[in-house]
């Protein structure tokens, strides 16, 4: 646990609807070292036969959605409450990831098919129907979040080759009723939108002159948060609850935080407590979303180098 401070700063949100920016910038009072987050006996799962396994996201029944890699192709899955696998792929695709899941129970995700390997399409799978998508000019569209209204955020990429997040290739978006919106921190050379809460403020993170804070953006106004001690966070995934719990990845070594086999702690923001949360014995450990009740799911790497699922029970600050 870190008793530090965060650093808060208030912008006008570009390609979005704008407010007035009441404040133009400020640093939150001290965190308080109150909070404790128990890891001891975490839910560890697999799918079986995979070499990699990752829960993306977690709803308030607590069905899990994530991808795996089993001979050398990548799956999406879902695992339900009382523990029961089922893969979720695009139909046809040659690579499948389930990203999200809301309380109804629609998932979103990203496929690529076999004649167009490189390039990546979002996906909406809701009662049993999928619906492709892909914001104007994208090359590689990765959705990572879709909340009970229906509103799906993530990132894309419009180059011919797109890097890993965080080395400067994506912007982030908002999807709803069919309409796309351009999610991109003012002056950020790359903005990545993780979830949206149910009331709809959107936490994602964002690269800025050597930095890699998260950001905030609620009624137009971006509020960016960065960590204690300027660590800089994977721009990969993260998540927010109705709460306003937020968890994700830092590193501790210099920009860009990239999603690897080492040197990956979780976090969990809640209000001013940032809290940092490790499997113990882990090689790497990350954290990429939490439900209203406080479960936060992620993935783990061993000492010996394998990724495993990670489930933590009511960990969060949510009720």
């Amino acid at each position: 646990m870190h008793a530090s401070r965060l650093q808060l700063c208030c912008l006008a949100a570009a390609g979005v609807a704008l407010a007035a920016c009441a404040d133009s910038g400020g640093v939150a009072g001290p965190a308080r070292a109150d909070r404790s987050v128990d890891v001891s006996n975490p839910t560890i799962f697999d799918v079986p036969g995979s070499t990699r396994t990752l829960a993306l996201d977690v709803n308030e029944r607590g069905d899990i959605v994530g991808r795996y890699l089993s001979a050398g192709q990548n799956h999406g899955f879902l695992r339900d409450a009382n523990g029961n696998l089922t893969t979720v792929d695009y139909p046809g695709s040659s690579f499948s990831v389930a990203s999200s899941i809301n309380d109804n129970g629609a998932i979103a995700g990203w496929y690529s098919l076999p004649t167009a390997p490189a390039a990546r399409h979002g996906f909406v799978l809701q009662d049993g129907v999928f619906t492709s998508f892909d914001p104007p000019g994208s090359t590689f569209t990765n959705p990572l979040g879709i909340n009970n209204r229906g509103e799906v955020t993530g990132r894309f990429c419009t180059l011919t080759v797109c890097l890993a997040p965080g080395l400067g290739s994506f912007h982030g978006f908002l999807w709803q009723d069919g309409v796309f919106t351009i999610v991109d921190v003012p002056g950020a050379n790359e903005t990545n939108a993780f979830k949206a809460s149910e009331n709809g403020s959107i936490v994602g993170a964002f690269g800025e002159s050597g930095a890699e804070p998260l950001f905030l953006l609620n009624n137009g106004l971006f509020t960016t948060i960065a960590l204690p001690n300027g660590k800089p966070v994977t721009q990969d995934d993260g998540g927010v609850n109705a709460r306003g719990d937020i968890v994700g990845t830092f590193c501790n070594g210099a920009p860009p935080c990239l999603v690897g086999p080492t040197d990956n702690h979780g976090f969990l923001l809640s209000g001013d407590v940032f809290t940092t949360i490790d499997v113990p014995g882990a090689a790497a450990t990350s954290l990429t979303a939490i439900n209203a009740r406080g479960d936060i799911v992620g993935g783990y790497t061993d000492a010996n180098g394998h990724s495993h699922g990670l489930l933590l029970e009511g960990h969060g600050g949510g009720q």
